[in-house]
């Protein structure tokens, strides 16, 4: 923070009111989440409201743990502790963007903002890490752009910051009047528009106007005037002597050229006062070429010298800037955050690594920061962090690094460079760790992230963890906020990895799990899954398993539940259960003519709680079948009622699925139960503009070949290209989970966004697309299925559901989890 705030003075920024005096507290610090308090004693906490959480539910912790200033919602009712504060405010999230644009107003020195609809995030990052080879720069960490985390973003900027970058992004009509007010920006970039978040507003020029209207008050602004759309509203809204366009064409304040070469190309700016500018960059994507037009249009406005832009520039590379979770070595797991090189993103990071599964230690491997001005404040909060985070060791890469040795309480080893930490680094050392390696591009860690990830083939399945978020926070808020939430993660979290995802809904504060067979269930628990599983299709053979680990098996049928009655009375074994009620599925469950029976079961055998009574609807996702959901639905009512009349007790209900909360939001009852819907697949095609897909399925180009006017290609000689063409290998066949249906021209991957079919039969580790006419080479990556190639549209070509192609993708395919 630029200033620490005094009770008075936080009383006025927000306008709220405190029952009692103020005393002389200084704020350093304020957080919205009770992980992230470094220093309790001079910590602000504003609890928010949010799909996830209560943030005043975690008051008492907090002053538990030397937390003794709030701001809280007006209606907040609770006993004041002694030596605590409560601020009351009508609304907490204004509170802490008041507290933020106050702290916004301390920084006199220059604040770039970037929005658009694409390339924000690469764009604030790259102008991030080039400006840093003159300035120390502060910087939204990750993509922290919207309501909440654009203050988040100003609170990390400190004093000795010379220049501050912040991303701005909105979902919906209205939202950009705060950011606007927060960031106050001197110099803007505007990357593009297109159509993504389009849901929240009525037109695309609404949401153009929105995202121009941020600029209302700044000094520059910095666009594409070849984008029709953005020139146009930026013309029309602005003065010709703020506005600083570039062009492929004459005409503009810059005049763009490209000379593409094998693996980079070279960029030449003329200005309209004829200097020339000229940078090679490692880039030959049209994309990453525009985002890097905005990035050195920018350095130049802000003053760099071109010397200090393109040594900047050949430390980038074309990758998404991300945060990625892999497996690593000897069941380690990897935190790969081999970009990153600043304060607000370490705390990211490592807010993220608090998330996961325990493991035997915590391992951070850190670069040098590369910023100006003293370097002790900041190491030492780096050092604070380590052990706030309970890092157990410390691999520091640099020379300014060793600042940390004496501040920490973790084991520290140091090495200058990163060749010198190659040198010594040995895979073995590290077993059942967890592993989160950050630095600076010019560190090149990749090296360090290849030596320690597990070995695997070039396929990967990505799972984009803030879409997973975003998909359950849809669902929850159809639902009441008392509802209980069960998430289905059998058959490996429908391919996703069952662990990870189990892990982060635990954290977001799911219920229940749901699996299907209790090794399923076993393997959870082994990695550390506390929270309650039940058991679809548990077998007489596991009653011991289920005992042991903990795990709630389904019971389906009256001789099943005598069976498991019989075995808890023996082993003298107490168990939750849930009943499985039949009201049209005809698959398993008890059917209206057991309930009398089944109530004599129960009564006799009170080792048998019950913990849940459902139902399974069968085609809650097709408007066709509404009325016979309904008659499922009535059925069940009456069923469960005439058990609960017997009970002392009351179990969850529950009976909708992912389409049923959407459908059928009146008969949530106590749970309900997300499955697909979570994973971002939408059968019935109502709300796909609402769900993002989690998961994209890539691989890579093994080879291309030339061939001739009648060869054949693979098996059986089935592939012909009649004219002769390219084809390009991939390396991903059947024993992958790529359908053998997809072959012969059935499927198509994208390379390079277009089309490329296949071509002859799935080979089992292989397949092979025709690429004629398409600019492809060996190590391209080729995606089999995402965003821009709908499972729901592949499962169509081959006759199947999406549920068939998602839970097919084999456990050899290398799952990589990303925060983007």
């Amino acid at each position: 923070m630029l200033q620490k705030l005094s009770l008075s003075q936080i009383l006025e920024i927000t306008k709220g009111s405190c029952e009692n005096s103020c005393p002389e507290v200084l704020i350093s610090q304020i957080a919205i989440d009770s992980r992230q308090v470094l220093n309790p004693s001079s910590t602000l906490f504003i609890a928010l409201r949010g799909a996830k959480a209560d943030g005043a539910a975690f008051i008492p912790e907090l002053i538990a743990s030397g937390v003794k200033v709030f701001v809280v919602p007006a209606d907040f009712s609770s006993e004041i502790a002694p030596g605590t504060w409560m601020i009351k405010v009508p609304d907490t999230r204004k509170a802490l963007q008041d507290l933020a644009r106050f702290e916004r107003n301390q920084f006199q020195k220059p604040v770039v903002s970037v929005t658009g609809s694409n390339g924000k995030t690469i764009v604030k990052e790259w102008l991030g890490q080039i400006l840093t080879q003159t300035y120390a720069v502060a910087k939204s960490p990750k993509s922290y752009n919207s309501q909440v985390g654009v203050p988040l973003s100003i609170f990390g900027i400190e004093e000795y910051h010379q220049v501050a970058i912040l991303e701005a992004g909105i979902s919906k009509r209205g939202e950009m009047d705060a950011l606007k007010e927060m960031i106050q920006p001197s110099l803007g970039v505007f990357t593009n528009i297109g159509t993504a978040h389009q849901e929240g507003f009525a037109s695309l020029e609404e949401k153009l106007n929105e995202k121009v209207s941020l600029f209302k008050d700044s000094e520059l602004v910095i666009y594409c005037k070849d984008q029709e759309y953005v020139a146009g509203a930026m013309e029309r809204e602005y003065p010709a002597d703020k506005l600083i366009a570039w062009s492929d064409l004459p005409g503009s304040d810059y005049c763009r050229s490209i000379k593409k070469e094998l693996d980079s190309s070279r960029i030449i700016l003329l200005k309209n006062d004829l200097s020339t500018y000229t940078f090679q960059v490692p880039f030959t994507d049209l994309a990453s070429l525009e985002n890097i037009t905005h990035v050195i249009i920018a350095a130049i406005t802000l003053g760099q010298p071109t010397e200090a832009i393109q040594a900047g520039i050949q430390n980038l590379k074309p990758v998404e800037m991300r945060l990625t979770l892999k497996a690593g070595v000897n069941d380690s797991l990897l935190i790969d955050d081999t970009y990153n090189n600043d304060l607000a993103g370490l705390k990211v990071a490592l807010d993220f690594m608090q998330q996961q599964r325990p493991k035997k230690r915590r391992v951070l491997i850190l670069s040098d920061f590369l910023q100006q001005g003293d370097p002790n404040p900041l190491y030492r909060e780096v050092a604070e962090l380590a052990d706030r985070y309970a890092i157990d060791l410390v691999i520091g890469v640099g020379t300014q690094i060793s600042l940390l040795e004496k501040q920490l309480n973790a084991k520290f080893l140091q090495f200058e460079t990163t060749a010198q930490l190659m040198n010594q680094l040995n895979p073995d050392s590290f077993q059942n760790d967890l592993i989160l390696i950050t630095g600076a591009r010019v560190f090149g860690f990749e090296e360090v992230v290849n030596r320690l990830q597990q070995m695997v083939h070039g396929t990967t399945l990505e799972i984009n963890l803030n879409s997973l978020t975003h998909n359950y926070n849809f669902f929850k808020k159809l639902i009441s906020p008392q509802t209980k939430v069960m998430i289905m993660v059998k058959a490996f979290a429908y391919g996703g990895g069952a662990v990870e995802i189990a892990n982060l809904v635990q954290t977001m504060g799911a219920d229940y799990l749901g699996v299907a067979f209790s090794d399923e269930g076993i393997a959870l628990r082994k990695q550390g899954i506390t929270l309650p599983i039940m058991v679809l299709n548990p077998m007489m053979e596991s009653f011991a398993l289920c005992s042991e680990y903990d795990l709630e098996p389904v019971v389906f049928s009256l001789e099943f539940f005598q069976n498991l009655a019989t075995w808890c009375s023996t082993h003298q074994k107490q168990m939750k259960i849930h009943l499985d009620l039949d009201t049209g599925m005809h698959r398993l469950g008890f059917e209206p003519k057991h309930i009398s029976a089944l109530n004599l079961l129960i009564a006799e055998n009170p080792q048998l709680e019950i913990a849940s009574i459902y139902t399974h609807l069968v085609g809650a996702d097709e408007q066709v079948h509404r009325e016979f959901t309904l008659h499922q639905l009535h059925t069940f009512e009456r069923m469960k009622d005439q058990i609960l009349g017997n009970l002392s007790y009351r179990p969850l209900i529950h009976a909708l699925n992912s389409a049923g909360i959407v459908a059928f939001p009146e008969w949530q009852f106590d749970m309900v139960r997300m499955g697909i819907g979570l994973y971002g697949v939408d059968l019935t095609g109502n709300y796909n503009s609402n769900l993002r897909t989690i998961s994209t399925l890539k691989t890579t180009v093994s080879q291309v070949k030339e061939i001739k006017a009648g060869e054949t290609v693979g098996y059986s000689r089935m592939g012909k290209l009649e004219a002769g063409g390219k084809i390009a290998t991939l390396a991903i066949g059947y024993a992958d989970g790529y359908d053998r249906r997809f072959g012969n021209g059935k499927g198509y991957v994208l390379i390079h966004g277009q089309k490329a079919p296949l071509v002859g039969n799935v080979c089992m580790d292989m397949c092979m697309v025709d690429v004629t006419g398409l600019d492809v080479k060996t190590g391209d990556v080729a995606v089999i299925y995402g965003e821009k190639i709908p499972l729901i549209e592949l499962a169509k070509l081959i006759g199947t559901i999406p549920y068939e192609l998602h839970t097919n993708i084999s456990t050899r395919v290398k799952r990589v989890y990303y925060l983007d």
